[in-house]
């Protein structure tokens, strides 16, 4: 019965574990999507289109 339950457990672990490499994708996808948008629209600034247009 326990090696039957650990077996289960390391199922449970491993699908949860891919959901959240799956959903960590999809948030590094949206944060490349807005990191470019910014790089290419940093020259229509306010600023004189000059500068960064992140402020790190």
């Amino acid at each position: 019965m326990v090696p039957v339950l650990l077996v289960l457990l390391l199922a449970l672990i491993l699908f949860g574990a891919g959901f959240a490499v799956k959903v960590l994708w999809w948030i590094a996808l949206a944060v490349l999507i807005v990191w470019l948008l910014g790089f290419f629209m940093r020259g229509t600034s306010a600023g004189g289109g000059r500068g960064r247009w992140y402020r790190w």
